[in-house]
């Protein structure tokens, strides 16, 4: 068709219109009906234009000729399918910011399908889209049903008259960008599509519209009132069957006698019918009141402590299509990491995870599908948070979730929004949601220091020492009184902190002190659950993560965007695993003498009658002897502390380790029987103390070099050449590491006044560490090799003394280090690098394992004993960054498997990292693909270490994880 011959509708996207979409049925709640529907997921034609103009006329008319198009499935975002690039960014938005107005070049997608349809779907029916990013024009058998607004949140059209048994026609325009993409400026990827599922619902006379199920808690008892909208209201009729309720009329409170309240730790569920003429609606609902007393958020009048995440909805490979199972094993995986609270970052999720949340046992903060961050960057000059031109948008949006969610137990509080800065438009939001829903609590974040709309006091990364002020109410005042009073008496939750991205997050410990110390903190959520990698393969088949700018973006925010406590493949992270022991719901510790165990509860409701206890004793041969307890049962916030067996009192000796494990006692919906919830330990590892040797021999120079006892030196420089024929080089002395995230960080809480880390180590040249040898001395006890290390342009040095002494069998290392000249900042590390032979590939060590542990991270790291491949020993950061120490460290064992060849190192306690490319081919690598095994293998022994903190976004390390320059000394042996 001629481009030039309008077309009626054509111009129905209204890309310029700011306020909602357009022909759509009033909000709702999403309910099973009882009556039939058609889903019209599957392979739709598809086409993508590059403009508006360029998109073709007439394509919603029933004879559009759509044969030369091709086929995309649906749900999917339509650049996960080779029709365009996705594009990241975080706060900047990819076009400029003049709204309304977006630009000519607007990827268009038109999507085509042909149906047949049931008899009975034929006596009336609703089209409900559940997601379509970001605006859309649709049209059924050629008619213009109207248009969509509002990304994550669904629209249903009456389509009743329309439909036919035969041929029906579904055509969708969708355009990438429009005048709601200023309100959308989430950090994730732009994929647009239609990314949720489109059906076709029955919907005859008769049939409800709308179910608003209120079911409280109070005293032991519920209460449930059932508001319904229909035409039959007269004839409709409520059950709850396990309460022998029954034909309850709407609208009518009732007083439901003893019921089981639902919460995240026992999240019971009643199911309640609603019966008209029509049909027969289910819901399930579970009885539960959320208030606001003496500071504190209460469910079912128990305080609560929220041990939450951020969860975003994204897919390695369908980008925002996330499969329904992959959904649910997410929640699952949460579950068993002691994770109970999701904020939906940043809009409402697929109505599936709020239905999961109710069944496992989740707080949830629903979040509206709003964020201007964008605007921050001119100043926020025209934002629509405060554009009257906007207001009836957003009103919309935070009706279209509140409709949606109203009867999941699981929402305790309603979020506007994130990072919208501030304006009339929140508070009108909040208005309208307290008028509609007074049973839930308000929250937004931005408008933190005048907000008297909302019901919670909500930071993002704030330092540990202001969250501890927040809980004794000594935060700064505000101008307002009135302003300040109401904050005062608001209870404090952090909606995102512990920044996850790349190595860390360093410092989890310190926050959850914090919050158990103050009633008025209620923890936080973790930023994020998830990395946004899409999947990416080389010319060669190697596949990887790719982030911001791998798809050409000329604006993007690189690899902020891999920012999760699991992989985008949901592969658990090191720092998941910190997050589960760090907010185990239960304390344990065992006594000095192993005849008590004392246990803290720390849930909120649970009296640990779900849970048993088992312990086992292990040394360096393995297990030794293992067991289970008695039950204990302690209230909820209360403590106790019971005996311990003689069988596990009679196993301490020195060199043993006991843990104590708290697991269920029966399988759950999201793990197995003897799944462990809390452990603690008692008991070490040996430690391995170097103390100088009785007889020591004395260096030999021979035409090679200078040999003591198994170790051949070279004569000049001092350095170590070969041990026992194992060829080794080193030691060089080590400041640097390759940054972190972290490292490269700018620490937000010091108001941009500290820099970087990796910035500072890169002014003080830690990178281009060099050395010169001082001396070489010959002593009758031993060998004393002096070298200086410099860098390039400075006049600081640090002077490092390494004292050799041999038993003839192993060797015996002092290392003193002491700095010389004008040193600032700090250090990355403290220790000596190693280059051995690649062969060297299987390890074992005694101490802190089976994972990595830095300073402020590596809690849920065990003592023990420990095997690993070098390969098993990194972490495959999607940006490569160090990665992979190991603490705490007594005995290493480095072993070639061909040969037998080894060498051994302890240490009274150590660090070690074994990789096989360098710490300058790790620092340079953008992708996990940039790296490959160059022949050797890379031993760094460390005396100390630079904390990890969270400055990619929040926080550096503390102060007493921070490694400044200083003298230090450390021994260990080889052989």
């Amino acid at each position: 068709m001629d481009r030039t011959t309008p077309v009626p509708g054509d111009d129905a996207l209204d890309l310029t219109s700011t306020g909602p979409g357009t022909g759509g049925i009033a909000p709702r709640a999403r309910f099973d009906s009882g009556l039939p529907e058609l889903s019209l997921d599957g392979q739709w034609r598809f086409l993508l234009s590059p403009s508006p103009l360029a998109a073709p006329a007439g394509v919603g008319e029933e004879d559009f000729d759509d044969s030369g198009w091709g086929s995309i499935p649906v749900p999917s975002s339509w650049p996960m399918h080779g029709h365009g690039q996705p594009a990241y960014t975080n706060v900047v938005y990819p076009f400029p910011v003049d709204p309304p107005f977006v630009p000519d070049a607007n990827p268009i997608g038109d999507h085509r399908r042909r149906f047949d349809v049931p008899d009975e779907l034929l006596g009336g029916a609703l089209l409900r889209f559940d997601g379509v990013d970001s605006a859309a024009a649709v049209w059924l058998n050629g008619r213009l049903l109207g248009t969509t607004r509002g990304s994550r949140l669904p629209t249903e059209f009456e389509v009743g008259d329309l439909l036919r048994r035969r041929d029906n026609v579904l055509a969708v325009r969708v355009a990438q960008f429009s005048a709601a993409s200023y309100v959308e400026d989430q950090d994730m990827w732009w994929l647009p599509g239609i990314f949720r599922s489109v059906t076709l619902l029955a919907h005859p006379a008769g049939a409800l519209r709308d179910v608003f199920v209120h079911a409280a808690f109070a005293g032991g008892r519920g209460e449930l009132r059932v508001e319904v909208d229909g035409p039959d209201r007269e004839l409709t009729r409520v059950s709850v069957p396990e309460l022998d309720v029954r034909d309850l009329a709407p609208g009518v409170t009732l007083d439901a006698g003893p019921v089981r309240p639902w919460s995240a730790e026992r999240p019971h569920l009643y199911d309640l019918v609603v019966r008209t003429p029509a049909q027969r609606v289910t819901l399930r609902v579970g009885f539960r009141t959320v208030t606001v007393e003496d500071s504190q958020i209460r469910v079912n009048g128990n305080p609560v402590l929220f041990r939450g995440v951020n969860r975003h909805e994204h897919h390695p490979d369908f980008g925002r299509a996330v499969p329904a199972q992959t959904a649910l094993d997410e929640l699952r995986l949460m579950k068993r990491h002691n994770l109970n609270a999701i904020r939906t970052s940043h809009y409402p999720p697929h109505p599936d995870v709020l239905r999961w949340a109710d069944e496992l046992g989740f707080y949830v903060i629903d979040e509206c599908d709003l964020e201007t961050h964008g605007f921050s960057h001119v100043g926020w000059r025209r934002n629509p948070s405060g554009d009257p031109a906007y207001r009836d948008a957003l009103l919309d949006r935070m009706a279209r979730m509140v409709e949606r969610d109203k009867n999941h137990p699981s929402v305790l509080i309603w979020s506007l929004g994130n990072e919208a800065g501030v304006g009339d438009n929140l508070e009108a939001m909040a208005g309208w949601v307290k008028e509609r829903d007074p049973s839930r609590l308000v929250h937004y974040e931005g408008d933190w220091q005048r907000a008297g709309y909302v019901d919670v006091y909500s930071r993002m990364y704030p330092s540990v020492t202001e969250v501890e002020a927040i809980g004794q109410f000594e935060e700064p005042e505000v101008d307002d009184p009135e302003l300040d009073a109401h904050r005062r008496g608001l209870p404090f939750l952090m909606c995102e902190y512990a920044h996850a991205m790349g190595n860390g997050p360093g410092g989890l410990s310190e926050y959850q002190a914090a919050f158990e110390s103050s009633p008025r903190l209620h923890g936080g959520f973790v930023w994020e659950w998830l990395e946004h990698g899409i999947h990416r393969t080389t010319p060669d088949g190697v596949r990887y993560d790719a982030y911001g700018g791998d798809f050409g973006e000329p604006v993007h925010d690189g690899n902020f965007v891999i920012d999760g406590l699991v992989s985008a493949d949901r592969v658990p992270r090191p720092g998941l695993l910190d997050v589960k022991k760090v907010v185990e719901p239960v304390r344990m510790a065992v006594g000095e003498d192993w005849r008590t165990l004392s246990l803290t509860n720390l849930h909120d409701v649970s009296d640990l009658s779900e849970f048993a206890l088992r312990w086992c004793v292990r040394d360096e041969t393995g297990r030794r002897s293992d067991g289970g307890l008695d039950p204990v049962r302690v209230a909820p916030g209360q403590s106790a502390t019971v005996a311990l067996p003689a069988e596990v009192t009679g196993e301490r000796i020195d060199g043993r380790v006991l843990t104590v494990s708290l697991v269920l006692a029966h399988a759950a919906d999201w793990a197995p029987e003897g799944h462990e919830v809390a452990w603690c330990q008692a008991g070490r590892v040996p430690a391995q103390p170097v103390a100088p040797v009785a007889s020591p021999a004395a260096p030999v120079s021979t035409p090679d070099g200078l040999r003591l006892g198994p170790a051949l030196f070279d004569a000049g420089t001092g350095l170590l050449r070969c041990l026992r024929g194992l060829p080794v080089d080193g030691p060089e002395f080590g400041l640097w590491r390759a940054p972190t995230d972290n490292d490269r960080g700018t620490d937000s809480t010091a108001g941009g006044r500290r820099p970087a880390d990796a910035d500072v180590w890169e002014r003080l040249g830690l990178p281009r560490l060099v050395s010169r040898t001082v001396s070489v001395e010959s002593t009758g006890d031993g060998l004393v090799v002096v070298r200086r290390s410099g860098t390039a342009g400075r006049d600081h040095a640090v002077d490092v003394t390494y004292r050799w002494e041999s038993d003839g069998a192993g060797l015996r290392l002092a290392v003193e280090v002491n700095p010389v000249g004008p040193w600032t900042g700090t250090w990355a590390r403290i220790g000596i690098d190693l280059t051995l032979p690649a062969t060297l590939t299987e390890v074992e060590w005694a101490g802190l394992g089976p994972g990595p542990k830095y300073p402020d991270t590596g809690q849920a790291q065990r003592q023990g004993w420990y095997s690993a491949t070098v390969a098993d020993l990194g972490v495959d950061y999607v940006r490569p960054q160090e990665n992979g120490a190991r603490a705490g460290v007594s005995r290493l064992r480095l072993r070639d498997p061909a040969s037998g060849r080894e060498l051994t190192v302890r240490g009274p306690e150590f660090s070690f990292t074994a990789r096989p490319w360098s710490q300058r081919a790790l620092a340079s690598a953008r992708h996990t693909f940039d790296l490959a095994p160059d022949g050797r293998l890379y031993l760094m022994l460390d005396h100390a270490q630079h904390g990890i903190g969270t400055a990619s976004c929040g926080p550096g390390p503390l102060p007493r994880y921070t490694l400044t320059p200083g003298p230090a000394r450390f021994d260990l042996w080889f052989e």
